[in-house]
């Protein structure tokens, strides 16, 4: 009797220790990673621990209590771990305990009210400055973290890195994000990860990532264009105070923008659900432009089934005054708005509609010797067959010169494609017809599918140019045939 009774004493005790965790939730239960991306929706990042405390606000944890009461359904918590007083700088790079369980009552509070809560590294500097000196403690933490909330529902989410940059190259991040999801998948094998991209977490990071084979990943983007509007005055952005003044109007080839800024990520929703996990604007900029862009960004996202964390709470971009304890209502509203207003109207002066009805209508081929396509008209189609791409964009090029620009006036230009190849990018700009064929637009990419679908862009002229070419450049993408119809170049009035 007495072994048997000391035999139940130890797994009473046993049983209390796994229990101690309130929210604690088995991993078999966990949802599935588009089931949590869809619970996530709308969220707010908190930025109390993401930099140095000297211009940080403390942490309150009844601003969760705001939130919840807002209707936003999860907070984005971004952490710094690599300060001194945070973590060890050397081995065996232990995060002090202190700070843990800091970060456990931030967990715990969101939790309470009923938010999801994604906790991530922040600012490591070091690691983006030294990655291969630093990554063993960037593991090692992972390790402990993963660890230590190994026992929380599958309302926890981990973010394994934002924004990588600098040395940490995109090569460097696909081998870096690997390993740290390994030693997360051995306390946690079904909780929900994001990952992000490199080239500072934005969508030109996007065509480098290697996604890992795993069923609970969550992709997450961050998106702050045009930045010239959303950081104008951003007192950490060399030359911001000379964007002052940028508006942000809500016309069509606005929104356009938007949507050609996210067209890989769109192609890329179909496999792995997307997260929108900082978007915002500085609040030097003008508030009725801030507020439009706003509004058109979370309705956009939200349209294509994304989640999204709006950026920030209380500080430059957000919408709680910490000294007043007042809240920017417009700005909230933006944020949760459901309805979107017509765009901004728009007038325009067609100088070229090309709809090939009786051929090429002056447009060419030029490829390059390395390369070798043909191209040919059918019903309305220019059609292009690739048998060599080369290996540059530019060594495929479709072509009408003869277009005049002047300095000062905006023009747009729009099209209709689609590839065999899904997806597919090609390139689009207005430049010069001889040497050295500078370009007077961006050189704008578009990813194309195997559906047919418009595409456009803007740009003001800063020079006169009475003879300059529209160029689609479509080599170094693989072999395949490229359609592209309605091509229309038209003066902003």
């Amino acid at each position: 009797m007495k072994h048997l009774f000391y035999f139940l004493f130890i797994i009473t005790i046993f049983s209390c220790r796994k229990k101690t965790t309130a929210s604690s939730q088995p991993e078999k239960d966990f949802a599935s990673a588009g089931t949590i991306n869809n619970r996530m929706g709308k969220g707010i990042n908190i930025s109390a621990f993401e930099a140095d405390s000297t211009w940080q606000p403390p942490f309150d944890t009844s601003y969760f209590k705001i939130i919840a009461g807002l209707g936003f359904t999860h907070v984005r918590i971004p952490i710094n771990w690599e300060r001194g007083d945070r973590s060890m700088a050397a081995p065996p790079y232990t995060i002090y305990p202190a700070f843990l369980s800091t970060i456990k009552t931030v967990v715990d509070a969101a939790l309470r009210n009923k938010l999801h809560i994604i906790i991530n590294m922040h600012n490591h500097t070091a690691l983006m400055a030294d990655p291969a000196g630093q990554k063993a403690r960037f593991l090692a933490q992972w390790s402990q973290i993963s660890d230590y909330f190994k026992d929380y529902p599958d309302s926890l989410l981990f973010e394994v890195l934002n924004e990588p940059n600098g040395a940490l190259t995109p090569a460097l991040w696909n081998d870096f994000f690997a390993e740290a999801l390994a030693k997360i998948r051995i306390a946690n094998p079904k909780r929900c990860v994001l990952i992000g991209t490199a080239l500072w977490g934005g969508v030109d990071g996007l065509d480098s990532l290697l996604i890992p084979n795993d069923d609970h990943l969550i992709l997450t983007i961050h998106y702050y264009n045009p930045f010239h509007f959303t950081h104008q005055g951003a007192e950490w952005v060399e030359g911001s105070d000379q964007w002052m003044g940028t508006t942000w109007n809500d016309t069509q080839f606005e929104r356009e923008d938007v949507s050609k800024d996210f067209g890989l990520v769109v192609i890329k929703s179909k496999t792995i659900p997307v997260h929108i996990g900082e978007y915002g604007s500085y609040n030097k900029g003008d508030i009725a432009s801030r507020l439009r862009w706003t509004r058109f960004v979370s309705n956009w996202i939200t349209q294509h089934g994304f989640s999204r964390a709006y950026w920030e709470f209380d500080q430059g971009f957000g919408f709680y005054d910490l000294a007043t304890l007042q809240l920017n209502m417009p700005l909230v509203n933006a944020i949760f708005a459901d309805t979107l207003p017509l765009p901004t109207p728009v007038q325009l002066d067609t100088i070229y509609a090309g709809n090939f009805t009786s051929g090429m209508d002056g447009w060419f081929l030029s490829a390059d010797a390395s390369a070798s396509a043909t191209a040919a008209v059918s019903n309305g189609v220019i059609s292009i067959s690739i048998t060599r791409p080369g290996t540059q964009q530019w060594y495929i090029q479709l072509i009408k010169g003869g277009f005049s620009i002047q300095p000062g006036k905006t023009y747009h230009v729009s099209f209709i494609a689609s590839s065999s190849i899904s997806p597919r990018k090609i390139y689009a700009d207005v430049a010069m017809s001889t040497s050295p064929w500078s370009v007077y637009s961006n050189y704008d990419g578009f990813y194309l599918t195997d559906q047919p679908d418009s595409f456009g862009f803007t740009f003001t002229a800063n020079t006169t140019d009475p003879n300059c070419n529209i160029v689609f450049s479509v080599g170094d993408a693989g072999t395949g045939t490229v359609n592209i119809s309605h091509i229309v170049f038209e003066e902003v009035l």
